[in-house]
């Protein structure tokens, strides 16, 4: 696997790659690959010629106090991962090769940005949406691949690309769990062992509500009460947001009508661990 760190060598190979009539398939992560990120690359490898993997710890969508120092970094394994599952480049640039001196430009998705993740991470998205511009811009994608898990941020993006006349294809693959429901994060290795036996209550609550509006219920604020009491009562886990809102425009949803795509979404707080979930449901 060929490893590139900087920006303009990055380019060129896109050039080069796109001149020879390859189709380039993008992954990008922040590292500390797992299972999701294996995911996210095999489905590339089956949609692109050549699969760029990124791998940039983006310090503008952390915020104040966020793990941004401490977020998990193992070059040597993500490598081994990534070449594993079928990645050809590592474009690994340095921050200082994304953001040099003088840097003062940035992307934001109005209204979208706003709430959920928005809410609670003022700017987080602010800082998405610019480092895959940019990474859009070196690497020169046909298609992108991101995990449902960050449902907010593939509807940020995809509206993004729309709006700026990327061209180019987001492709959402399905969250990757463990055994017991947890879906896959980097984050999680911040778990003790206690929280981690905890931690699959998310993902049961979840469950739990689309069984509910399977079986006709159809109050948005009583599924959110449900899943509530399902993680305070299973879980020591901190509740940030429980919200059921339609899986494009992210407006809150107050009754589920026939038809509708619904985005079941929640963060939660294990001691100083952070994690997500959602799960779709079409009626």
């Amino acid at each position: 696997m060929k490893t590139i760190r900087e920006p303009h060598l990055m380019q060129r190979q896109a050039d080069d790659l796109r001149l020879g009539g390859k189709r380039i398939a993008l992954v990008p992560t922040m590292g500390a690959l797992h299972g999701g990120h294996a995911a996210l690359i095999r489905e590339a490898r089956t949609r692109g010629d050549a699969v760029v993997v990124t791998l940039f710890v983006n310090p503008a969508q952390f915020g104040e106090g966020e793990d941004y120092g401490r977020y998990p970094r193992d070059i040597d394994g993500d490598v081994r991962l990534a070449s594993g599952a079928g990645g050809d480049i590592l474009f690994a640039p340095e921050t200082a090769a994304m953001y040099p001196p003088g840097y003062r430009t940035f992307v934001n998705v109005e209204k979208l940005s706003l709430p959920l993740e928005g809410a609670v991470r003022p700017g987080h998205f602010r800082g998405v949406a610019t480092v895959v511009t940019k990474l859009l811009n070196i690497t020169k994608p046909h298609c992108a691949l991101f995990g449902q898990k960050d449902a907010q941020q593939v509807v940020v993006l995809r509206r993004m690309v729309r709006d700026l006349d990327f061209g180019v294809e987001i492709v959402v693959v399905p969250t990757v769990r463990e055994e017991d429901g947890l879906a896959m994060s980097s984050r999680n290795a911040y778990l003790t062992p206690a929280e981690r036996g905890e931690a699959p209550a998310l993902y049961r609550s979840l469950r739990m509500a689309e069984e509910l509006v399977r079986a006709g219920e159809r109050s948005a604020g009583a599924v959110i009460a449900a899943i509530t009491r399902e993680i305070t009562g299973r879980s020591s886990a901190a509740i940030d947001y429980v919200s059921v809102a339609d899986a494009e425009s992210l407006e809150p949803l107050s009754t589920l009508s026939p038809g509708a795509s619904v985005l079941v979404s929640l963060a939660a707080r294990f001691g100083t661990t952070r994690l997500i979930d959602n799960i779709h449901i079409t009626l």
